[in-house]
């Protein structure tokens, strides 16, 4: 059992770690750390007990804490290692729940010369169109992946508790190197959220919004969820796989205007096997769910 855990950002991802972390018995005293500006969320989640305590002076947050969670928006890390770096303890395990990895790693190495060996960086692949401690949901990990991306240089000891404490939040660990998981996940996660953002957006400013709102089927709103996501976290993540998503937004366009050119020269055949072909690899991927 983690004696105290200290978790920086309690949103979403922040607060659903806590309430599990509680839930299942794997930290005696959880606190939680966020700018003065964040204080109504901070006293949300001490009300709901998600945390025990909350802290604006990251000194008192951080002060005999076995692990540190980070578990803000990807563009705020290396603001948060300065903050951290005064008080970073070799006797305290530091990780984080960032979206990307190669900028967080980025972020580190800006701060203290390297990634410390203390810091094991991880993602869970879980989350929600809400944010906020409110927004904080117990079983958000259950049965879910969690991407552990360890360097070379990253402690054994460190590594291992991280494994257990997500293994006892339910998840299946996965290791991977940081450049295969940003790749992979600017196609599986972040790709995804940039259509569903545009295609709200050009629908949002057609002039029969709220006709074609009004008629929209489960399909518009299920495809379309994840555009109810938080905007700030989402900037910071395309902006942080930028390398990654590009070449992908390239592929496609290609993609469109294949079936653009398919709709112009009614080529219904062409147009059928596609959609074919995605329906089946759609399919196939549902079956590795089971």
């Amino acid at each position: 059992m983690i004696n105290k855990l200290c978790i920086i950002g309690v949103g979403l991802i922040g607060g659903s770690i806590a309430k599990a972390a509680r839930q299942r018995g794997l930290a005696a005293s959880i606190v939680g750390f966020g700018r003065p500006e964040d204080i109504e969320n901070l006293t949300t989640a001490k009300r709901l007990a998600v945390i025990d305590e909350y802290y604006t002076d990251i000194q008192q947050a951080v002060k005999n804490a076995d692990c540190v969670m980070i578990a803000t928006p990807v563009g705020s890390f290396e603001a948060i290692f300065k903050q951290l770096k005064p008080y970073w303890s070799k006797e305290t395990i530091y990780t984080d729940a960032g979206s990307t990895k190669g900028s967080v790693l980025t972020a580190a190495k800006s701060v203290f010369g390297e990634v410390p060996t203390n810091f094991v960086p991880a993602h869970p692949i879980a989350g929600a169109e809400k944010s906020g401690a409110d927004a904080a949901i117990v079983d958000l990990f259950k049965d879910k992946r969690l991407i552990i991306t360890p360097l070379e240089n990253t402690n054994k000891q460190a590594l291992a508790t991280i494994q257990a404490f997500w293994e006892g939040l339910g998840s299946h660990i996965s290791l991977m190197d940081v450049e295969h998981h940003d790749t992979v996940l600017a196609a599986t996660s972040h790709l995804p959220h940039i259509l569903a953002y545009a295609l709200v957006d050009l629908l949002g400013r057609k002039d029969e919004t709220v006709e074609i709102f009004k008629y929209a089927a489960g399909g518009f709103k299920d495809f379309t969820r994840v555009a109810s996501s938080d905007p700030t976290m989402w900037q910071d993540i395309c902006m942080a796989n930028k390398d990654e998503i590009i070449p992908l937004i390239a592929q496609l366009r290609g993609e469109l205007e294949g079936i653009e050119k398919m709709l112009q020269e009614d080529k219904k055949q062409p147009l059928f096997d596609t959609f074919s072909y995605a329906k089946n690899a759609r399919q196939r991927f549902l079956d590795q769910l089971k």
